[in-house]
């Protein structure tokens, strides 16, 4: 049997409508009795009185209307006994028509205008008239509909207001991510466990006093899987995940970042046990004082919320907060002291083991070949970073599905990597003497990384132009460093500066092309006396120009804080540093130079060796990383 259906309450007009309507109205009104005032006062005079003043030279002209005629005097006339003088009339013509009227008209010199009757052009004429008002009004309801709009609704009113005011936080309810989807970062995941005991059982925790951290900063480079790691304790423990962006709270209109804030905590707490996540905490909780507005600024409001809701209130407490940047040097001192984000979980840069874990989680659903080895390509991809590797994958499998094969290939993992790390392949004329001045250089860094004891393994070398660069020799750490001996960095910017020592060995000339090698030689020598004091003359000083972002992998410069002289003394050891190095690089060209010149064919030949090929030339590696102590400091 079906069931009755309910009949719908009909909708309410919107309250824009009714306004339109009795506006429509009110212009309507406007008009009829601006037209009844004209009719008003214009006088109507017989006909035959017309006739007598057009006789009299009286008419100036007339608008004949059908059987209506309206008329302008020369003069102003008394037309009627007690009445004003008057420059207008009315009058009609009779049913029968008059043909000596427009005869008698021309005669007198009455200029005559013919228009339709009014009945027939009175929508016209009403028209015309409201077309003004018509345009205005239009022109202020967009401007009203577009500020509604604004405000998160079609036609604004309080209930869209208040969702705008909402925080636009994403509920994604409980992640379907685990710590086992989190490859890696084992320091950082025994950090936050212990937060999926508490959200389980806070009971437990509270009965014996305990407090666990009420807001978790997660800080690492980008790509290191901060978010994720956030999704994975929420999924792990079982409790709603919210999430949000730093610069979601942020809007033009004062006030609406810290009444979004209200309410994400609130929601939360009525969702409790329940974790919030604020990714790139730095854009809202930079440190106050530093805006245009001074204090009073949106920004500032919308911190001075956050902190006041990471203090606790009541119902609270099974509210975790977590937060992600990778800027903490810029963020409030207010936001990082005990009580609110007051536990910092640093996510590294994944070393060899933790890239192999991270490829076997993104490879589950690719189908690979059996050369395609995880480890070489762990080994292949030091300073990659959890989202990097992701995405190499990704280009692996791409490259794959455009040649149509049914397995990814261990070469197209190689190819996705040189493709991350130097750049698309470009198509260029390069001209013959070019070329050979690029196998010139590209075979002395390779050589000189073959034969000094301290630096690391050669992967390959190209003279393929790949994004910026013309060519490249790749090489790959045998383990991860963590510190940089002295030996390490004089042999690896003898490695820099080999390109251009080859060319002024064997071409007896340099290039630009050292551009990049002479520059990155330089920061390394400059860090080198600076910062690490490595050099007799200047000793353990920190000279340094600039500090080294830890998570933007760049430098930023600071003041100078030591005097000219230190200045030079700093100068002239980096500039001795690079010269010994340059001086290595060339005495081993002048000692191998026989198998610099075959190095030198066979790139030109095969444009790409590997490190078998590089072998073939060079001798096995082992003998002469024990023999090489040519120009060793």
């Amino acid at each position: 049997m079906p069931t009755p259906q309910t009949k719908q309450p009909e909708k309410p007009a919107p309250s824009w409508l009714i306004y339109l309507v009795i506006f429509s109205l009110m212009l309507l009104g406007y008009a009829w009795y601006v037209g009844l005032s004209t009719i008003a006062v214009t006088p109507q005079i017989p006909y035959t009185q017309f006739k007598s003043l057009v006789a009299r030279d009286a008419v100036s002209e007339v608008l004949i209307m059908g059987a209506e005629i309206e008329g302008r005097l020369q003069h102003a006339t008394v037309l009627a006994p007690n009445e004003d003088p008057v420059t207008g009339f009315r009058t009609r013509v009779p049913d029968f028509g008059d043909e000596g009227l427009l005869p008698a008209l021309e005669a007198h010199g009455v200029k005559v205008t013919v228009d339709k009757p009014r009945d027939e052009r009175g929508g016209t004429t009403l028209l015309l008239a409201l077309l003004p008002w018509i345009i205005l009004f239009g022109f202020f309801y967009l401007i009203y509909q577009r500020t509604a709009k604004t405000l998160g609704g079609r036609f604004g009113g309080p209930d869209q207001i208040k969702s705008f005011l909402e925080s636009p936080a994403r509920e994604a309810g409980v992640p379907p991510v685990t710590f086992d989807d989190v490859a890696g970062q084992d320091n950082a995941k025994r950090e936050v466990a212990e937060l999926v005991a508490f959200l389980k059982n806070p009971e437990q925790f509270l009965k014996l006093g305990a407090e666990v951290p009420r807001g978790v900063l997660l800080m690492g480079a980008p790509g290191t899987g901060k978010t994720l790691l956030a999704k994975a304790l929420a999924g792990e423990a079982g409790v709603p995940f919210f999430s949000i962006s730093g610069s979601e709270f942020i809007e033009v209109f004062v006030g609406v970042g810290a009444s979004r804030v209200r309410n994400l905590f609130n929601a939360a707490k009525e969702r409790a046990p329940a974790i919030i996540f604020i990714d790139e905490l730095d854009s809202v909780g930079r440190t106050r004082g530093t805006g245009l507005g001074g204090g009073h600024d949106e920004r500032e409001q919308t911190l001075n919320q956050i902190l006041a809701e990471l203090d606790g209130f009541t119902g609270r407490e099974s509210v975790i907060v977590l937060a992600a940047t990778n800027r903490p040097d810029v963020l409030d001192p207010a936001l990082l002291r005990p009580g609110r984000f007051d536990r910092h979980v640093m996510l590294d840069l994944p070393d060899r083991n933790d890239r192999a874990a991270i490829l076997k989680v993104h490879v589950r659903k690719v189908p690979l070949a059996d050369d395609v080895d995880l480890e070489q390509i762990a080994s292949g991809t030091p300073g990659f970073s959890g989202a990097d590797i992701k995405n190499l994958v990704n280009e692996a499998a791409m490259l794959a599905a455009r040649l149509k094969r049914d397995r990814v290939q261990m070469q197209d993992f190689d190819e996705a990597r040189d493709k991350l790390l130097m750049g698309t392949v470009r198509t260029l004329a390069i001209q013959p003497d070019e070329r050979h001045r690029l196998a010139v250089h590209e075979a002395g860094h390779t050589l000189v990384a073959y034969f000094v004891p301290h630096t690391d393994p050669l992967y390959k070398v190209s003279i393929i132009p790949r994004g910026h660069s013309l060519g490249g020799t790749q090489q790959l750490p045998e383990k991860e460093r963590h510190t940089l001996p002295e030996e390490y960095l004089r042999d690896r910017l003898a490695v820099m500066l080999a390109g251009r020592s080859a060319e002024k060995v064997l071409l007896d000339s340099v290039s630009s092309g050292a551009d990049d090698d002479i520059h990155r030689a330089t920061d390394l020598a400059r860090a080198m006396v600076g910062r690490w004091g490595m050099s007799a003359e200047v000793g353990p000083v920190d000279l340094r120009e600039s500090e080294e972002h830890p998570f933007l992998g760049r430098e930023i410069a600071q003041p100078r804080r030591y005097s000219e002289h230190s200045a030079q003394v700093v100068d002239k050891a980096v500039h001795d540093l690079l010269i010994e190095a340059e001086e290595r690089a060339m005495n081993l060209m002048r000692e191998h130079r026989d198998k610099l010149d075959a190095l030198i064919a066979l790139l030109e030949d095969k444009e790409t060796l590997q490190r078998e090929d590089i072998e073939g030339i060079l001798g096995p590696l082992t003998k002469h990383r024990a023999l090489a102590v040519t120009g060793a400091p």
